[in-house]
């Protein structure tokens, strides 16, 4: 079975035991290592049976995936940050140029309900930059703010920036649902029993890392990009929790709320009432 994820702490801590044939029953499984965006994009081209992407992108692949329940990142307090060289106000990005990490992602999705609410006149430039040289871009001046995600929000002060707002935060306040970020994702055409496996060999896979957190470190750090091991335990304190495990009634209103307000502002296509549900009802 192929998947692709990102090296993020938080995606091989929660698919350590699955990788490793740690989880009984599971199907092996081949896996590739992607940053969101390129795993995005998989799987607008339909490549891959299971794919870790944003949330954000659901409406365009719930054709062809289903959503699993488990395995993804949701979460509160958790959300991506906008960051600025100076202390400022919102309103201070009124025409500037923010650097963002995909333009499908859920990040940028929060970003632009936020910048709705809280930058009259919108900002001027939305320009898309790795994820590894937004924090760079915004110390250098090259751009006005950037949008960051993951382990930013404990290094930016690093950089000598400043946090201009919390998307997050934001959601939170104006929805009271947790903040949906990174989706699990398997292919429709594997079939109704085939989907279920999948969604309880991730879920056996979280409580495994749960069970035993050391027995995942050494994949953890061999793929955290020479993150410092305390961010990285910060990393998976924050973005592997109980929504992670099954994201139950809590986590899908979230999801749909997400993408029922993005629908209403005509950031991504309408999408079938029952396109979340799971096990699909049309697999």
């Amino acid at each position: 079975m192929s998947i692709a994820f990102s090296p993020c702490p938080n995606d091989t801590f929660v698919f350590d035991a699955w990788v490793h044939g740690r989880v009984p029953d599971a199907p092996p499984l081949d896996v590739t290592f992607a940053d969101i965006d390129v795993t995005n994009g998989m799987a607008e081209r339909g490549e891959g049976d299971v794919l870790k992407v944003s949330y954000a992108v659901l409406p365009w692949i719930l054709g062809d995936y289903a959503l699993l329940p488990c395995g993804g990142a949701l979460g509160r307090g958790c959300g991506p940050l906008v960051l600025t060289r100076q202390e400022s106000l919102p309103g201070s990005l009124k025409g500037g140029t923010v650097a963002v990490p995909s333009e499908r992602s859920t990040a940028y999705l929060l970003f632009r309900l936020w910048a709705a609410d809280q930058v009259p006149g919108g900002v001027g430039e939305v320009v898309v930059l790795p994820f590894h040289e937004i924090m760079p871009a915004v110390r250098d001046g090259e751009v006005d703010a950037g949008l960051v995600i993951h382990e930013a929000r404990f290094t930016y002060q690093q950089y000598g920036l400043h946090k201009l707002a919390d998307m997050g935060e934001h959601w939170e306040h104006t929805t009271g649902l947790p903040i949906p970020l990174g989706a699990i994702v398997a292919r429709r055409s594997l079939g109704r029993e085939t989907l279920l496996r999948l969604a309880e060999s991730a879920r056996a896979s979280v409580r495994a890392a749960w069970d035993d957190p050391e027995a995942s470190r050494p994949y953890v750090l061999e793929h955290a990009q020479e993150m410092d091991p305390s961010v990285a335990d910060q990393h998976i304190g924050l973005y592997v929790n109980e929504f992670t495990a099954d994201l139950g009634d809590d986590g899908i209103a979230a999801v749909r709320g997400l993408l029922t307000r993005a629908a209403a502002e005509g950031l991504v296509p309408p999408f079938p009432d029952d396109a979340l549900a799971f096990p699909p009802r049309h697999p």
